[in-house]
């Protein structure tokens, strides 16, 4: 048996009764020690730890003045936020290290792994009202740190740019039916594309974050720090912390075409930005027209990219409108349940039901990876939804043409879904259907 003690923030009371030992750091196991270090530092409070991290100024137009961000566990003296690297994948690096699998010691030999194409930087860097929701300088940690390093500071890269050719079988039937054409460039013979992959984990600068929710930062992170359970109590108790790494999905950014095209804006740029469905996107499931869009968004990429310009695909990992897969599945089953059946006029309806809200993707913070890239013009945005495009148009980003999905690429069971978003105000080239309208739409049965 174990047992570690160190001085405890005053909250910390005995009140929490038998198990009060757990919030109080003592670690007790009779049959498996599970590791070697046997003294837990706190670092719940300022000062408590010897030496000060390097600070974080947000903002900054130079990587060595805004500081690095720095989320290891190597030396807790170093860390300068709360939370830990790699999201949600961090619990699976626990569990590593508890079996005895992953050295806790690990520093990753980033050997190599440089970006294969240069973003940035770009004059939104240095605006701490435009990126508040990743590390800018998140792909060039190696280049702009490597003084930090050689001094023993373990810095990640948030930020990942590679290269890789990618393929669905609707891209293939594109162009057996000439709306794609091969040109050995961008769309190879057997119908692969060639595409630059970011890969991107959140960092959230967290007073930025409050003022573009137009919160109070106290009470975001009094929130945060209640509704993860407890998790991160550096939340509520260390306000010189303002840099939080939120343990979620991130965000995969695909790129057809030449980079430079982007920011020059004489080329045209399409933009298609998609939120995670699983279901759909991955196993083709009917009830939505997520794959469909995800599809045609590719498309118009292509396309644009084939005429000059550049085309981006913007991934978010926010299954069911953020309200996680379970919540969406027994939306559907009350949905399909109800009296009268799956409906467009109640669609929103339900899952308010289920969930007490209708949706948690906050789109105002979607805009920040478009400034990241340098995007200040999107000439064809492929998305329907009115909170993505006002989000995009509120944060400075021009818009010149918004592009619905054809209807011969809506499966029938989604038309519940379709008619219910366009009479809420999603962008239709027709007009949105009325009151009676909603009611006569109607989804199948559970089984048929």
């Amino acid at each position: 048996m174990i047992r570690a003690y160190f001085n405890l923030p005053n909250w910390f009371s005995p009140k929490f009764g038998k198990y009060s030992w757990i919030l109080q750091g003592v670690i007790m196991q009779n049959s498996k020690i599970v590791s070697k270090q046997k003294h837990i530092v706190l670092t719940s409070h300022p000062g408590g730890l010897a030496s000060k991290p390097l600070s974080v100024h947000w903002g900054e137009s130079e990587p060595s003045k805004r500081g690095p961000i720095i989320g290891t566990l190597t030396n807790p003296a170093h860390r300068n936020v709360i939370g830990t690297h790699s999201g949600s994948y961090s619990v699976y690096r626990a569990l590593a290290v508890a079996s005895g699998a992953l050295q806790a010691s690990h520093r990753a030999d980033l050997t190599n792994t440089s970006p294969v194409v240069a973003i940035g930087p770009h004059p939104s860097w240095a605006d701490a009202n435009k990126i508040v929701a990743l590390d800018p300088f998140g792909a060039m940690v190696g280049e702009a740190y490597a003084d930090l390093y050689k001094q023993g500071y373990d810095i990640r890269p948030t930020i990942a740019i590679t290269q890789a050719h990618i393929n669905m079988p609707e891209l293939q039937d594109a162009i057996a039916k000439g709306r794609l054409l091969v040109d050995g460039r961008i769309v190879k013979s057997g119908g692969s594309l060639v595409v630059t992959k970011i890969a991107i984990d959140p960092v959230w600068y967290l007073p930025g974050l409050a003022k573009r929710l137009k919160v109070g930062e106290s009470d975001l992170r009094r929130a945060l720090f209640q509704q993860t359970g407890g998790m991160y109590p550096e939340l509520v108790t260390r306000p010189d912390l303002q840099v939080f790494l939120p343990p979620i999905g991130g965000i995969t950014v695909y790129l057809l075409g030449d980079v430079a095209a982007i920011t020059e804006p004489n080329r045209k740029l399409a933009v298609r930005v998609h939120d995670e469905c699983n279901g759909s996107d991955v196993f083709g499931s009917d009830i939505c027209t997520c794959r469909p869009y995800l599809v045609h968004g590719l498309e118009v990429c292509v396309q644009t990219a084939q005429e000059g310009g550049a085309g981006i695909l913007v991934y978010f990992r926010k299954e069911g409108r953020a309200l996680g897969e379970v919540t969406k599945f027994l939306v559907y089953n009350a949905r399909k349940r109800q009296e009268g059946g799956d409906r467009a006029d109640a669609y929103f309806s339900r899952t308010e039901c289920v969930a007490g809200v209708q949706d948690m993707r906050f789109q105002e913070l979607m805009p920040d990876v478009l400034h990241w890239l340098g995007i200040t013009q999107i000439d064809r945005f492929v998305s329907m939804s009115d909170m993505k495009y006002n989000a995009i148009v509120n944060s400075g980003i021009k818009v010149i043409n918004r592009i619905a999905i054809p209807e011969e690429l809506i499966p029938a069971d989604a038309q519940v879904e379709i008619a219910a978003k366009q009479a809420a105000g999603y962008y239709t080239e027709g007009s949105a259907p009325d009151a009676v309208t909603l009611t006569q739409i109607k989804g199948r049965n559970l089984v048929s």
